[in-house]
């Protein structure tokens, strides 16, 4: 699972908010851009994150592998017809292309992600939306970025206890109805106990945050971001 990685990469020194807006202005080019030579370049411009954040294709893709068979599985079901031909080929043109913007899409997010702890993303959000608005987004991000981990890990060991009661010859619907349960049980008692946590703690609308500050080093990010919002633009 993607997570905060501590280091000292080029994305690792870049300010939250550039970070953010990079992440924005590139979702916003790979729909604006659909042909492949518009993907040939956002995928260049992907590398480069995962090169900034010190991180590979091959572990973002280990991390997305739940999500590529869906991904995969579109093209597929759009080219199959009931009747002759089985197959048509250019149906499977335009969702194959989306299935790839959704990926490099998905690597600019996991070098963010790799390089930005769960406070830094919460005082940019909240420095970006002013009033409750913004703080309650910041929360929401804090408490998904942390909570996603701890409910991964609660579903494999659901399914560990039920390998070791031989739960694996049952039947899958079986099979995914005591591992759904499972998880969702433990997925309401971190809820409870994070809400007396947060009581207990005096949770405020206020806290403290880290600070954030454009330096020199942010202005390459800003500019691609700008360069991106252009592109999509026009």
């Amino acid at each position: 699972m993607l997570t905060y990685e501590p280091g000292d990469t080029l994305a690792h020194r870049l300010d939250p908010r550039t970070k953010l807006a990079v992440q924005v202005a590139f979702a916003a080019a790979g729909f604006a851009h659909t042909t492949p030579a518009g993907l040939v370049v956002l995928g260049v411009v992907a590398a480069s994150c995962l090169r900034a954040a010190d991180a590979s294709p091959i572990s973002a893709l280990r991390d997305l592998r739940y999500a590529i068979p869906f991904l995969a599985l579109g093209p597929v079901v759009e080219a199959a017809r009931l009747g002759a031909p089985r197959f048509d080929p250019e149906a499977a043109v335009e969702p194959a292309l989306a299935s790839v913007r959704v990926l490099l899409v998905f690597f600019v997010a996991a070098a963010y992600v790799r390089t930005t702890p769960v406070r830094e993303s919460r005082a940019a959000i909240q420095r970006l939306v002013p009033g409750r608005v913004g703080v309650t987004l910041g929360v929401g991000v804090a408490l998904v970025f942390r909570f996603l981990p701890l409910v991964r890990r609660d579903l494999r060991r659901v399914r560990e206890a039920q390998a070791a009661r031989l739960g694996s010859e049952r039947r899958l619907d079986e099979r995914l109805s005591l591992v759904a349960a499972g998880g969702l049980r433990r997925s309401f008692a971190r809820a409870d106990a994070l809400a007396l946590a947060l009581r207990a703690r005096c949770f405020a609308w206020n806290p403290t945050l880290p600070e954030t500050r454009f330096g020199r080093r942010d202005a390459p990010g800003l500019v691609l971001a700008a360069a991106l919002l252009a592109s999509a633009a026009l």
